[in-house]
C-alpha cells in the first residue's frame, strides 16, 4: 500500500495550551512565519493570520488551537494553488478542480480561488484572451473549438466571446483563410494519397480544429482536394 505524504500541519502538530516563544520569519518562504510553541516548531502561518488571532510572543494557543490550525491548512492550500499558477496561467474554475483532484477540501481550494482572484492574480478574461492567440495562431483553433476548449476549463461563455472576439478583431484573423492555410501546409504530407483520402484527411485534421463543414469544403476546394466529393454536417 502506498504511503501518503503527511501535511505540514501534520509534522508540525500545535501543542495544547502552550506559551508562544517565538515567531520566525520562514527562511524559504517570504512573507510566511513559523509560530514557535514551547520552543518547538509549530503551524506556518501569513502576518495577517498572526494579528487577526493575536498572536505574540509570550501568548497562549489554549482555547484557539482549531484556529490556528484552519489558518495554517488554508495558508498551505493557498500557496500550492499559487506554485501550481506560477507554473502555468489557468482559468479559475480549472485551478480549483485541480487542487480537488489532487486531494485539497473544496472549501478551502474555493477560498484559495477566490484570494487569488481578489488579489489579481487569477483574472479568467486575461486567461482567456492568452488561450485564444495562443491556440488560434500556433495550433489554429477556430473559434467553435476554442469556445469548447475554454469551456471545459470552466470559463463563462460571456467571457470567451469577448476574448474570441476582441484577439479575432486585433489579429484580423479570418477562419476561411486560416482554414485553406492549414489544408495547404497539411497537404504537403499527403501527396502519396489518393485525391479521395486525402480530402478525407484534411476534412478530420480541420474538423479536429473546430472549423464548420462549409468553410471546410472551401478550404479543400482552393488547395486543390478535390474529387468531387463535398462532406455534410452529421
Amino acid at each position: 500500500m502506498r504511503n501518503q505524504r503527511r501535511r505540514p500541519e501534520e509534522d508540525r502538530p500545535l501543542p495544547r495550551g502552550g506559551t508562544i516563544t517565538g515567531i520566525v520569519a520562514s527562511p524559504r518562504a517570504p512573507g510566511r512565519f513559523t509560530v514557535m510553541v514551547d520552543g518547538k516548531s509549530g503551524p506556518t502561518l501569513g502576518l495577517e493570520a498572526i494579528e487577526r488571532l493575536h498572536l505574540v510572543v509570550g501568548g497562549s494557543t489554549l482555547g484557539r488551537e482549531q484556529d490556528v490550525a484552519d489558518e495554517a491548512e488554508a495558508l498551505r492550500v493557498y500557496d500550492r494553488a499559487a506554485t501550481m499558477l506560477a507554473a502555468r496561467g489557468r482559468a479559475a474554475r480549472d485551478l480549483e478542480k485541480m487542487l480537488v483532484r489532487k486531494g485539497e477540501q473544496p472549501e478551502l481550494a474555493r477560498k484559495a480561488v477566490e484570494r487569488l482572484t481578489a488579489q489579481g492574480f487569477l483574472d479568467d478574461a486575461v486567461y482567456a484572451r492568452s488561450f485564444v492567440r495562443s491556440k488560434s495562431s500556433g495550433a489554429g483553433l477556430a473559434r467553435r473549438r476554442l469556445e469548447q476548449e475554454l469551456g471545459r476549463k470552466g470559463v463563462d461563455r460571456a467571457v470567451v466571446a469577448e476574448a474570441i472576439d476582441e484577439v479575432f478583431e486585433e489579429e484580423e484573423r479570418d477562419e476561411a483563410a486560416s482554414a485553406e492555410a492549414l489544408a495547404r501546409k497539411r497537404s504537403r504530407t499527403l501527396r502519396d494519397a489518393d485525391p479521395r483520402a486525402t480530402r478525407r484527411r484534411l476534412y478530420a485534421y480541420l474538423a479536429r480544429r473546430g472549423y464548420s463543414v462549409d468553410v471546410i469544403n472551401e478550404a479543400l476546394d482552393r488547395v486543390g482536394a478535390s474529387d468531387g466529393e463535398s462532406f455534410d454536417e452529421e
